[in-house]
């Protein structure tokens, strides 16, 4: 899918000091991502603290941005859980028409085997109206969806067509790259990893650091699809400290404090993630200050 080559953002949602969604925040973000170049816009994956908002917050969340949006970059929904069955539910009752595909998460606390990852992503995909993007992240669910599983599920289902790889493994996204269909995209989900998995053959990058500096992470990783690896990696090394930064203390408290040095949004999160301490924000807040020209 060629919608989905080059940079996504994982969109936080913004709080309010209160700890309410801030709407005229999160329309500044969207578009700041999208002035800034990015390919699409991924909404309610784990960077937007989903697992923290109601029901009701959720499609306030959705709305705003096909709204703010306007058709003008493709929209990627987190669809996922470790309920098979809520999943095709929703699957099968939701509206998705301003939706080019959904991100679904390797299911989390129930640690399946590889037979039973096999069997709920089979359940997705025969239930989604659009295709799907598997996503892989040992660090939070604690299990790993081995290679073998995902090319099983890329040659077997036509609509799925990617996976968002974050298991932090450089040798285990060129597998996938090597033995998945021609077609099938490896979509970085680790902002480290990004330009290297671009550069073996990758398609780009679910990104959290994109949304904060968009213009530059995604001329990176366009440069990194044109091969042009030396110039690209220019923007690598001068963002790495920010990527570390942002992930020291937890994900999104320090996207957020980037937000916040940059005037879009506050810092706030919610419970149980807490915001960055003074030292990690006076450094987040520096980089912020010296990196804008």
């Amino acid at each position: 899918m060629q919608s989905l080559i080059g940079t996504g953002v994982a969109l936080v949602t913004p709080f309010k000091k209160d700890f309410s969604v801030d709407i005229e925040a999160l329309q500044r973000i969207v578009n700041f991502s999208i002035d800034g170049g990015v390919e699409y816009l991924v909404v309610m994956g784990t960077t937007a603290e989903n697992a923290t908002l109601t029901a009701e917050e959720k499609e306030l969340v959705i709305k705003t941005v096909i709204d703010v949006n306007k058709g003008r970059l493709p929209l990627v929904l987190g669809v996922g859980g470790n309920n098979t069955m809520q999943i095709v539910e929703e699957l099968k009752t939701r509206d998705f028409s301003a939706f080019e595909a959904i991100l679904s998460v390797s299911p989390y606390y129930n640690k399946p085997t590889q037979e039973g990852i096999y069997q709920h992503f089979k359940a997705i995909a025969e239930a989604s109206p659009i295709p799907v993007i598997l996503y892989n992240v040992p660090g939070r669910t604690a299990s790993n969806m081995l290679p073998s599983t995902v090319v099983r599920l890329a040659n077997d289902f036509k609509n799925v067509v990617a996976i968002k790889e974050a298991a932090g493994d450089m040798a285990q996204a060129m597998q996938i790259i090597k033995n998945a269909p021609k077609d099938f995209l490896v979509i970085s989900g680790d902002d480290m990893l990004a330009l290297p998995i671009v550069l073996a053959g990758g398609a780009g990058v679910i990104s959290v650091i994109g949304q904060g500096f968009p213009k530059e992470f995604s001329e990176m990783i366009r440069l990194g699809l044109n091969k042009k690896a030396a110039d690209a990696y220019k923007t690598h090394y001068f963002l790495s400290d920010s990527i570390d930064m942002i992930f020291e203390q937890g994900n999104p408290a320090g996207i957020k404090q980037i937000f916040q040095a940059l005037g879009i949004a506050e810092n706030t999160v919610r419970l149980p993630l807490v915001s960055v301490d003074e030292s990690l924000a006076t450094r987040l807040n520096d980089f912020v200050k010296n990196s804008i020209k």
